[in-house]
């Protein structure tokens, strides 16, 4: 699945919904206009046509009513995810939770996102739900949260759940999730009718159950069967809506769950479990009208098959497995979990011995091909991830996960890794927290020098949650506080500018999830020189040789074709390198379409591809671009990335404990 095509045609279907959005509530308008117009002409005078001043107000207040519920739907959701969760009555999964099942379901999504080189979403259980079923909900990467039914929990086994998992973080990724949020205000608003009436109805039978001499109840429920009536024109239309949005995308997100797990087998058999479950996927204790089109599976047990938000059963499962047969449901009964817990010596020794060779822990990344690889995490990301979230110490892990140490782990994260500058950054941490804090900071410094730089971004991933959750103010802070150390020294080196640009580029979207990027307020002209000059960068910055610098810096510029340049233009760029064009090049690049994000990206990788090898200098380079341009990168493995001493004695950490999986 190619990331670029997927946000694509996600757009695409966007336009498409505002679209259907309009044409519906201009026939649900007309709808309510006409039957008013019957009524008063009924009520009225025979022959006596409704005054156009009535029927022109009822038209405006029927708009009124369905644009402002969308616009009020959408504004209470702009908090991203959890708010989604949290109305499905979803239980928040803390960080130091103990349950084996939901220490097992955040193992799983924490791989997902280590392995995807995207924040770990909020994680919930719907644990009134006793169905299997999921969903991913938010704007982007950053404010997202996934949730599981208690019944997924129980009856899955991990590589089920991981399958399952890896639905919805296609979702996520694909731009799917997007447009689910936005599609849960829109439906809001042509079902709002319908809502209103059933509320009236209600009021109006308890009104009158409990008054005999209420004579006015009888009134009240003739008024709330007409907006059910109404509002099931706005019910149909919204069913409608979703069922074509929703059908093709699920297909969609099955294919690149085993994409990502290169193995069908898992969610094969969570799809079986679900057909031989007697409470299947259906949601009870929460309505599901509102998310069915987000689900993993459907919520309700009946619909028509013009209204499915899912294609059938059987026929997902036999784009998995050729071979199933319907009545082979009753063979696959699902079985309570043995023993929830799982012991990582088997990953880590392999993880071990693929880097005391001195080679790659999974696959030595093709430098030309790193486009490709953008939203795009395949199985060997995904080991990768597993592996080396088991081998996190624990003081660390247990760190990122805390609201409080999170914070200063993560100021830890970006402290000099040569240790030439360290005393003079920890004296401006002291200055701004206190020297109690500043110990701390100092302790998981120590200690992440002790296990090396290759946890430093995944615990960043993993931290996130918990940032997050502060106040935007002491976010602007540390951000702010983050800047000033990595330019104490008066340089910036790229590591700490790419964890620079990770933590400023996901604070960005949390912050503002609805407008995190914009394609727009910046001409070709500037675009192309901000191009020309990032290219030249990474062509310098990978490369000591000049002509090796200028063979990178045409293999980038070719692969840009007619929107690069020859001449004066292109070797104004050649003295180019400082943070401040870095940091202009980013800022001006942020700007420009997702056409043109990846046709960056295809230049960079060819600049980096050219000799067929990527340094680490040129994997943090390309890091620090994709965060700045909201473009999900997973791991860049190469042979260089993982040496033995990086991993230090963080390997091992499950090994011995056992931790619950």
């Amino acid at each position: 699945m190619n990331f670029f095509e997927a946000q694509d045609r996600a757009r695409r279907t966007t336009r498409w919904l505002v679209i259907a959005y309009v044409v519906a509530t201009a026939l649900i308008v007309a709808g309510v206009t006409f039957v008013v117009g019957a009524a008063l002409h009924m009520l009225g005078s025979p022959g006596l046509a409704p005054a156009p001043a009535v029927l022109v107000v009822t038209a405006a207040l029927a708009t009124l009513l369905i644009v402002g519920a969308t616009l009020y739907r959408t504004a209470a959701l702009s908090v991203g995810g959890s708010r989604v969760a949290t109305d499905m009555g979803g239980t928040l999964v803390a960080p130091d939770v103990q349950d084996p099942l939901r220490r097992r379901l955040r193992n799983i999504v924490e791989e997902m996102s280590i392995a995807s080189g995207v924040p770990v979403p909020d994680i919930y259980v719907l644990e009134a739900e006793a169905g299997i079923n999921a969903f991913a909900a938010g704007y982007t990467p950053a404010d997202a949260a996934v949730a599981v039914t208690r019944g997924a929990l129980d009856v899955l086994d991990r590589d089920e759940l991981q399958g399952v998992i890896a639905h919805e973080f296609s979702h996520i990724l694909n731009g799917d999730m997007r447009i689910n949020i936005r599609m849960i205000g829109v439906l809001f608003g042509m079902m709002v009718l319908s809502i209103i009436g059933r509320i009236v109805l209600r009021g109006g039978y308890y009104s009158g159950s409990y008054s005999r001499r209420n004579r006015g109840a009888p009134a009240v429920m003739a008024i709330g069967a007409g907006l059910v009536a109404l509002g099931w024109v706005g019910v149909f239309f919204a069913r409608l809506i979703k069922a074509a949005v929703s059908r093709q995308r699920e297909s969609l997100a099955d294919a690149s769950a085993v994409q990502f797990t290169r193995q069908s087998r898992g969610l094969a058999n969570a799809l079986k479990k679900i057909g031989g479950y007697e409470a299947e996927s259906y949601l009870s204790a929460a309505d599901p009208e509102e998310i069915s089109h987000m689900l993993f599976a459907r919520g309700r047990r009946r619909y028509m098959s013009l209204f499915a938000t899912h294609p059938p059963l059987v026929e997902r499962i036999k784009a998995l497995d050729p071979s199933f047969r319907e009545q082979d449901f009753r063979l696959i009964l699902p079985h309570p979990q043995a023993d929830h817990r799982y012991v990582e010596t088997q990953a880590l020794a392999g993880f071990a011995s693929a880097t005391a060779s001195g080679g790659e822990p999974a696959a030595t990344a093709d430098s030309k091909s790193i486009g490709a690889t953008v939203g795009n995490p395949d199985a060997q990301h995904i080991g990768f991830a597993r592996q080396l979230r088991a081998s996190i110490p624990e003081s660390l892990y247990s760190a990122a996960h805390g609201e409080a140490s999170a914070f200063l782990l993560t100021l830890a994260l970006v402290l000099d890794r040569s240790g030439r500058h360290v005393e003079r950054q920890l004296h401006l941490v002291a200055e701004q927290l206190g020297p109690e804090r500043t110990s701390a900071v100092r302790r998981y410094y120590e200690q992440l020098m002790d296990a090396g730089p290759a946890y430093g971004l995944p615990l960043l991933e993993i931290a996130f949650p918990a940032l997050k959750r502060r106040p935007a103010p002491q976010l602007r802070f540390l951000i702010d506080l983050i800047r000033r150390l990595v330019e104490t020294d008066g340089e910036i080196d790229l590591f700490e500018y790419c964890f620079y640009q990770v933590l400023a580029g996901n604070l960005r979207q949390h912050g503002d999830p609805e407008h995190s990027a914009s394609g727009r307020g910046v001409s070709k002209r500037e675009a192309r020189q901000a191009a020309l000059q990032l290219i030249r960068i990474v062509a310098n910055k990978g490369h000591e040789d000049p002509e090796q610098r200028e063979a990178a810096w045409r293999s980038g510029t070719a692969e840009l074709g007619r929107w690069a340049v020859s001449g004066s233009e292109a070797h104004a760029t050649a003295g180019s390198g400082t943070v401040a064009d870095l940091d202009h090049s980013l800022d001006v690049l942020r700007r420009i379409n997702l056409a043109g994000r990846q046709h960056l990206i295809q230049a960079l990788s060819a600049t980096i591809g050219h000799d067929n090898r990527m340094t680490v200098i040129e994997a943090e380079l390309m890091r620090a671009v994709c965060a700045s341009l909201d473009l999900p990168l997973p791991p860049l493995l190469t042979a260089n990335r993982l040496a033995p001493a990086e991993l230090g004695s963080g390997s091992g950490r499950r090994a011995e404990t056992g931790a619950p999986e």
